[in-house]
């Protein structure tokens, strides 16, 4: 089961939630439950998930608010808004702030199963379009570098910082070209965004960005300084796991307290 798709289903009321569970978990899927917003931001910070089925209106952090991070901390998560019929107009609001869909409660069990089969489609064609983009990008530089094709000429920072295509420290390799990366020979299991994250933070090795510069730098996304520490956070985190011998004391990642972030070369920083 472990290629099976992960699966949140968010709603105060018990009875959807534990249905909308067992339905799930009866068609194959990794199903994780929780009861408020609260709870659903928490476990975000823990786990990508493939898809969110997502309460319209919570007490406490609405289903709008939980998408609005969410869809920060992981772009390529499909949401799916339940909602009733007296907030069908939010719940309309939701699908152009980037839900894939929504459904009136009480839900029929073939358009839940119908609509979470077409989210978890469109989150692997997603998937699928990228790989294919990387790999045509590469083979097109491949080819201008074989045949001598010249290529149009940047502004002299950027074309500095575009020839650049590995980045390493302290045993970390990051092949910018690839979207790969190792660390002491061994592959890294990094997402698209914990790869841009660490690619940043290595190649400004030894310099504190703050968490509004780093949401620029890896997700092209600007925002107000204590809102970027909210979306950062998370990626820190799942990004030092993957790292750092102890997660708890960071000897890579430093917090700069007040300030932001930064990569020490230095063990002892």
């Amino acid at each position: 089961m472990s290629d099976a798709a992960k699966i949140l289903v968010v709603d105060d009321e018990q009875s959807v939630r534990l249905s909308l569970a067992e339905l799930l978990s009866m068609e194959g899927y990794q199903v994780t439950t929780a009861a408020s917003g609260e709870e659903a931001l928490q476990y975000l910070e823990e786990t990508i998930f493939d898809l969110i089925l997502l309460d319209l209106i919570m007490p406490g952090t609405s289903g709008l608010e939980v998408m609005k991070i969410a869809r920060r901390i992981a772009p390529e998560t499909v949401i799916i808004m339940l909602t009733a019929h007296g907030t069908l107009k939010s719940a309309i609001s939701a699908l152009r702030q980037g839900a894939h869909d929504y459904l009136l409660k009480p839900c029929a069990v073939d358009d839940i199963l119908t609509s979470v089969s077409a989210g978890l489609d469109k989150r692997k064609r997603e998937a699928r379009r990228k790989k294919l983009v990387a790999e045509m990008e590469e083979t097109l530089q491949e080819l201008k570098s074989v045949h001598g094709v010249p290529t149009p000429q940047p502004a002299v920072e950027e074309k500095a910082e575009e020839e650049v295509r590995f980045l390493q420290a302290r045993g970390i390799t990051v092949d910018k070209q690839k979207h790969v990366a190792t660390m002491n020979g061994e592959p890294l299991e990094l997402t698209p965004t914990e790869l841009r994250l660490l690619a940043c933070l290595i190649a400004n090795a030894d310099r504190v960005l703050s968490s509004r510069e780093l949401v620029q730098k890896v997700q092209n996304y600007d925002c107000r300084e204590e809102e970027a520490r909210s979306i950062i956070r998370v990626h820190i985190r799942r990004l030092r796991r993957k790292i750092e011998p102890d997660p708890r004391q960071p000897q890579y990642i430093i917090n700069v307290r007040g300030v932001g972030y930064m990569f020490a070369t230095d063990s002892q920083s």
